[in-house]
Parts: C-alpha cells; structure tokens; sequence
C-alpha cells in the first residue's frame, strides 16, 4: 500500500518541530499548551529523554472519568509510558498498524536515541492523500498526452 512513504518524508512535509513538557507539570497546564498550540498530544521530556506521551485521550479517559481534577493531576499520573517510537524509515503502512493496534494517534519518531519529531494519524492520513491526489493529477495527464509536471 504506502510501503514506498515513509515517516521521515512526513516530517520533512511537515517540520520536525514538537511541543514538549516535564512531567510535573499539571494535566490542567499541559491542556492550556495544547489549546494554545492546537494539537492533540505533547511530549514528556525528563533530563532530555522521553519519557511518555500526554494526549487529550489520556486526559479524557484517566481525568474527567475518574473524576479526578485537572490542576491536582500530574502529566506522569497520566500519561502514555513508556512511550511507543518509530524511526524515520518507518512506513506510513507500518505506522497505521502500530497506530491501529496501540490504540494511538500519535507516534514520537526517534533516531539513534535522538528525537526527531512527532507524527500524528491525521499527518500520516494527510500524506497519503496529497500522494494519491499528485499519482491522480499525473494519471489524468499521461492519458489525455500531456508531460508530467
């Protein structure tokens, strides 16, 4: 299927940038960065090492469930640890079976020990239909005699 796409590429599309947080930080401020930044997930640094990740799920289902209070929870108390990684030459495939199977939207990429970034379900998804749609516009123009863009 998407063999050929790997996570690297995804990153290279989207920047390796990433939002980070200790995990001492309150459920309650790590929400605020997440708003602020519009994204789904941070990253829990500790002594620059990953240690886990905190999503909005983990928040949902180990916070408002449990009833527990935002500013009185930790992001160690919550989050996904240890954390599940792939390497940049990881495919888009082999990311939605982890992804599927993990029960995980996002994925820290790491290579050699080192953080590269971060791809979530909705990167991986977009990369595969800006892929399909260049493979339709190249179709569309070898059948009606045209080159390649």
């Amino acid at each position: 299927m998407y063999t050929s796409i790997s996570v690297g590429q995804v990153l290279q599309s989207k920047g390796c940038c990433y939002h980070a947080i200790g995990p001492n930080t309150s459920a309650y401020d790590a929400l605020e960065i997440m708003a602020d930044k519009n994204i789904g997930a941070l990253l829990v640094m500790e002594n620059n090492t990953l240690v886990g990740v905190f999503s909005e799920r983990d928040y949902a289902r180990k916070v408002i469930l449990k009833g527990k209070s935002s500013k009185g929870s930790t992001v160690r108390e919550l989050m996904g640890s240890p954390p599940i990684c792939v390497d940049p030459k990881t495919s888009l495939t082999e990311c939605m079976v982890i992804m599927t199977k993990n029960h995980i939207r996002h994925l820290p990429v790491m290579d050699n020990g080192v953080l590269k970034g971060i791809v979530s379900i909705r990167d991986v998804v977009f990369k595969i239909i800006s892929d399909q749609e260049m493979v339709i516009e190249q179709l569309e123009n070898f059948i009606e005699g045209t080159e390649y863009k």
